[in-house]
């Protein structure tokens, strides 16, 4: 393990990206589920990329992030740095890993009619400077949303066909926030790669969901999905509605270990947008099996400790705030 790196990001001067607008076309096409049916039917050929083999364990993992105390990202930290504690009782690591390792990205990108003005524009520009700073094998999920979450991309690793599908996309009516991510939380968590995460581009209001706050907060508690939340509030800000939807976004991100921002100007949107890539491409994964599990369903708490490496002053280490004991299922 080599020393132990500080990762700073700064905003250096780009040509502004244009993105030449084209029809932006779903196709749907009815499948049918009618079969011939056959005296002795072959035995079905399995796809070997879709063979899932489902064991039990008792494995928490953990994705961390740590900073110094001017919020700089530090890697270059071993094993023995972290101390984690399940329910107060301290735990022996069993994985731990600080490779620049792809991740499963959900893309919830708000639609509706409070993203008028210039605010979706520049959102899109600023989700083109994340695209371009992510690992080049991560693979994206984007689902839009107004008063209907929809699905736009699934599963693609084309992160110009991310940007390409909003290219058009012009937003209106109401705003299904809890619902979309919702379905974000249940796609990516079926994604590729071992790492999760969820992104959230919007107001944080919602006025016509299913799902309420308190069903998606129990699902992302549920989830290893490490979610990030970019707050477009502008003439929202310090509005109640803008509280609220501040609030949710705050909630949603700080339980899971991810981080809320809240932009004023284009050109410090895009500096988050290349944060967030930069922090997700610089963080530590740990596990272990807890040595006094019991599946009751119950909430345990977890908390890591960092110790500095000599010469530097205090860490801050961000993880999900613990989870629920129920007997999990490797894929």
């Amino acid at each position: 393990m080599g020393p132990h790196r500080i990762v700073a990001w700064k905003h250096h001067p780009r040509p502004f990206l244009l993105v030449i607008p084209f029809a932006l076309l779903l196709l749907f096409s009815p499948i049918s589920n009618a079969q011939t049916p056959e005296p002795t039917p072959p035995p079905p050929i399995e796809d070997e990329t879709q063979k899932i083999e489902r064991v039990q364990v008792d494995l928490v993992t953990l994705t961390l992030t740590v900073t110094d105390l001017y919020g700089r990202l530090v890697s270059g930290l071993s094993q023995k740095d972290f101390t984690v504690y399940d329910n107060n009782k301290k735990q022996e690591i069993t994985f731990f890993s600080d490779s620049d390792a792809p991740v499963s990205i959900g893309i919830i990108f708000d639609v509706s009619g409070s993203m008028t003005g210039d605010k979706i524009s520049k959102a899109r520009t600023a989700l083109s400077r994340f695209i371009n700073t992510s690992h080049p094998n991560d693979e994206y999920f984007l689902i839009a949303f107004n008063s209907r979450a929809q699905l736009l991309l699934d599963r693609t690793r084309d992160g110009d066909a991310v940007l390409q599908k909003l290219t058009l996309v012009n937003p209106n009516q109401n705003t299904a926030l809890y619902d979309a991510v919702y379905l974000g939380i249940e796609r990516v968590t079926r994604g590729t790669h071992r790492k999760k995460a969820l992104m959230i581009i919007s107001d944080g209001q919602d006025n016509a969901s299913r799902y309420n706050f308190g069903e998606v907060r129990r699902l992302m508690k549920e989830s290893d999905v490490v979610t990030y939340a970019v707050g477009i509030l502008g003439g929202d800000a310090g509005s109640m509605l803008g509280m609220q939807g501040q609030a949710f976004l705050d909630e949603l991100s700080s339980v899971t270990g991810g981080k809320s921002f809240y932009p004023s100007t284009a050109v410090e949107m895009d500096e988050i947008f290349e944060r967030i890539a930069l922090e997700l491409r610089h963080q530590y994964s740990i596990g272990y099996t807890p040595s006094d599990f019991r599946p009751d369903g119950k909430w345990r708490k977890v908390r890591v400790n960092v110790k500095p490496p000599r010469g530097m002053r205090r860490l801050t280490v961000r993880n999900r705030e613990g989870y629920y004991a129920s007997p999990s299922t490797s894929y």
